[in-house]
């Protein structure tokens, strides 16, 4: 029980991390290296779509004290919903986002540990 909470705690850690990136990346669009701001601002877009924040929130808050293996793999799997079709939009356009497949790969990862 402790390990999964520790995965995913580390999940919800790296959500909110990915998030910051995001967020990072747009606000500095004008300084980035990225040469479409439109692609980073749709990638902006879905991360809010699918609420990721929130869900990083809920995963760290039920599973900061015990195990909620039944809530936990729900929001997982909202997750993965959410990751799926922005890993898809990253490989898609990878010439202009391909900053953010190590993080996604990161995120699947701990994805497939539930």
């Amino acid at each position: 029980m402790k390990f999964e909470m520790r995965i995913a705690r580390m999940l919800a850690e790296n959500i909110d991390s990915f998030i910051t990136f995001v967020q990072t990346n747009y606000e500095n669009r004008h300084k980035s290296y990225i040469e479409n701001p439109d692609k980073l601002y749709q990638l902006k877009l879905l991360v809010e779509e699918y609420k990721f924040q929130l869900i990083a929130d809920e995963l760290l808050r039920i599973n900061q004290f015990s195990w909620n293996e039944k809530y936990t793999n729900i929001l997982v799997d909202r997750f993965r919903i959410g990751m799926n079709v922005i890993e898809e939009y990253v490989d898609r356009n990878y010439n202009d986002l391909f900053i953010f497949t190590a993080r996604l790969h990161t995120l699947k990862s701990l994805c497939s540990s539930f």
